[in-house]
């Protein structure tokens, strides 16, 4: 079942257990820390059973007509399930409800690694169209693919 979950103190649990069990994609710790840390100040929805998050998503507002999908992880033995889609049909209902107009997200561009390739065919499935590919932005072993999608 898809939760909003509002305590800052069990976002970040839920958040940094789940990305410290997928290092396909979330391979440093400073980096899970950071976003753990800044979960707890955002929007967040996670996939409970049984009082146990299975996945979870957060929005960061980045404009008052945009939200970014800032992370999102579902444990590897839910993965190809329907949880990752029913967490983002949960945060576009709360982006267009509360007036946003686009969602944006940023991933490694197709083609760098093959867990990425897996993001980027999600993300694409559910709607989402590239904008650009920033090469810099990260690193050049990680060009950053930037997608978005019009709230409608």
């Amino acid at each position: 079942m898809i939760t909003k979950i509002d305590d800052r103190e069990l976002k970040e649990k839920i958040c940094l257990q789940i990305l410290e069990q997928l290092p396909e994609w979330f391979e440093i710790p400073e980096s899970r820390t950071v976003y753990a840390k800044t979960c707890k100040e955002l929007s967040f929805w996670a996939d409970m059973e049984q009082n146990v998050a299975r996945g979870f998503i957060v929005m960061k507002e980045t404009s008052k007509y945009a939200v970014e999908l800032y992370v999102m992880g579902v444990l590897k033995e839910y993965q190809r399930q329907g949880i990752g889609r029913k967490l983002f049909d949960s945060f576009y209902i709360y982006a267009k409800e509360n007036g946003y107009e686009f969602v944006h997200v940023k991933t490694v561009r197709e083609g760098m690694y093959p867990d990425y390739d897996l993001t980027n065919a999600f993300y694409q499935k559910i709607g989402f169209k590239e904008l650009e590919c920033m090469e810099d932005l990260w690193d050049a072993a990680n060009p950053c693919q930037v997608y978005v999608m019009c709230v409608v």
